[in-house]
């Protein structure tokens, strides 16, 4: 069972006090997500976009899945990488000023006569006819921001590096850091970082460990053949368009 979401004022130094229950949730930003990172976005009184993590090649940093009648089909937004990968997302440019038309033309395509693709239209054309920015970050941000809007998703969404630099420890300590720097009193992970969070990490700091699952969720009217749950949000948003909180987990 989820909690409800309480806000927590800053303290003197900027951090959040912990006089109230914060849930925190902490992932890299995705290209266009799926409906479970937005009902995890929705379930967090605040979402930290980790992006001051390593880029890796053949991730959802930069690419989704959509439906299409030869079955599912990656789009990819082409980036710049340098030497053997060691950048940053937030470091991370895009390659090919064209990619947001040849992205908007196969949606189109493919979701032009699904029943609210021409509803959700005006608001995201423009995002994918915007040349000018080529930061993966940004880009990656517009669209969860676009998406949430849409889904009526209020929680705040921050990144890592507002929070300053985090010491070359482990992995489940750097979560458990930024966490404490945020005020989170508890922390809502996804279920396939049991392989490696050490609990021990976030009990000694006094942070709840959670895990959020993503396992039942109904289907719906969609396009092309045998359902399909791994592909972007917008396959949800356009095929069932007011009707989709109805379709995720944390709405009810």
């Amino acid at each position: 069972m989820l909690l409800a979401k309480r806000s927590s004022p800053r303290d003197e130094t900027g951090y959040y006090c912990r006089e109230r229950v914060k849930r925190i949730a902490i992932v890299q930003s995705n290209y266009i997500p799926w409906k479970g990172y937005f009902d995890l976005i929705n379930a967090v009184d605040e979402f930290i976009l980790y992006d001051d993590m390593q880029f890796t090649r053949r991730d959802w940093r930069n690419r989704n899945r959509v439906k299409t009648p030869r079955g599912l089909e990656w789009l990819t937004i082409p980036v710049a990488v340098k030497g053997r990968y060691l950048q940053k997302i937030c470091d991370t440019h895009i390659s090919d000023p064209g990619w947001g038309a040849t992205h908007w033309a196969t949606l189109a395509h493919n979701y032009g006569k699904a029943p609210y693709f021409d509803e959700y239209r005006p608001l995201f054309e423009p995002l994918y006819a915007d040349r000018a920015e080529t930061r993966l970050s940004t880009v990656n941000y517009r669209f969860i921001s676009a998406i949430c809007g849409i889904l009526g998703i209020s929680t705040r969404i921050s990144w890592s590096m507002d929070y300053g630099p985090l010491a070359e420890t482990d992995a489940t300590q750097r979560l458990a850091e930024l966490c404490r720097r945020a005020g989170g009193t508890h922390y809502l992970s996804g279920p396939a970082a049991r392989d490696y969070i050490e609990p021990q990490v976030f009990e000694t700091a006094g942070i709840s460990l959670e895990y959020f699952d993503y396992a039942g969720y109904p289907e719906y009217a969609q396009r092309f053949g045998g359902f399909e749950h791994a592909v972007t949000a917008l396959d949800l948003l356009f095929n069932a368009g007011p009707q989709a909180p109805r379709y995720m987990k944390t709405f009810a």
